[in-house]
C-alpha cells in the first residue's frame, strides 16, 4: 500500500507541473506598439498634448520630411534642409487609437498656415502629418476632410499630408523641454501667442 501511495502522489504532481505548463488562455491582450508622426510648429509645444493622452507611451521631438542625414537643430532652424520639426508619438492601438491622435493634432496646429505656425516662420515650422500605411493617409484624409466641413474659421486647410521619411530625434536638451524649462518654456509659448491662436481657431 505505501508503494501504490507513492506512485500515486508522483502521478498527481506529474500532472500538476504538466498543466502549469500550459499557456494560459485567459491573459490579456498585448501591447500594441504603434508610431504616429505629426508637425506643428516648435515641437516642445506638441509634446505636452500627447503626453498627458491615456495610450501615449512616448513622445519624441525630432526633424522629418526633409533631404539632409541627420541633421542638427542648428541646421534645421537655418532651413534649407528640407526638414521640419515634428513629433514622433509612440502609442498602444488597444488602448488609444489613431483618429484620436488626429484630432488632438489639428487642435493643437493652425492648419491655414502653410509655411509657419504662430510666431514661427519658414518650411522648417510647416504644419504636416506624415502617414506610414494608406489606411494612415485615408484616416487623415477623411479627418481633413471633416475639418474642412465643419470648422468656423476663414481660411483653407494647407497642412501638408506626406509619406512618412525617415525621423530624426533631436538633441537631448529638447526632449521633455517644457518639463526640463518650465519657466523658459511657458514664456516661449505665451510670447509666441500660440494659445491665443489656438483659441481663435478651435474655442
Amino acid at each position: 500500500m505505501k508503494y501504490i501511495g507513492t506512485i500515486g502522489v508522483f502521478l498527481v504532481s506529474a500532472f500538476l507541473i504538466v498543466m502549469n505548463s500550459q499557456p494560459s488562455h485567459s491573459t490579456a491582450p498585448e501591447t500594441q506598439h504603434a508610431k504616429a508622426i505629426f508637425a506643428g510648429g516648435c515641437f516642445w509645444c506638441m509634446e505636452p498634448a500627447y503626453d498627458k493622452l491615456d495610450g501615449v507611451i512616448a513622445t519624441t521631438s525630432g526633424y522629418t520630411g526633409g533631404h539632409k542625414d541627420n541633421p542638427t537643430y542648428e541646421e534645421v532652424s537655418a532651413g534649407g534642409t528640407g526638414h521640419t520639426e515634428a513629433l514622433e508619438v509612440t502609442y498602444d492601438s488597444t488602448k488609444i487609437d489613431y483618429a484620436t491622435l488626429l484630432e488632438v493634432y489639428w487642435r493643437n496646429s493652425d492648419p491655414t498656415m502653410a509655411d509657419s505656425q504662430f510666431c514661427d516662420h519658414g518650411t522648417q515650422y510647416r504644419p504636416a502629418i506624415f502617414y506610414s500605411t494608406d489606411e494612415e493617409r485615408q484616416a487623415i484624409e477623411a479627418s481633413k476632410k471633416n475639418i474642412e466641413s465643419t470648422k468656423t474659421f476663414p481660411g483653407d486647410i494647407v497642412t501638408e499630408i506626406s509619406p512618412a521619411t525617415k525621423f530624426y530625434p533631436a538633441e537631448d536638451y529638447h526632449q521633455d523641454y517644457y518639463q526640463k524649462n518650465p519657466v523658459r518654456y511657458k514664456f516661449y509659448r505665451y510670447s509666441c501667442g500660440r494659445d491665443q491662436r489656438l483659441k481663435e481657431l478651435w474655442g
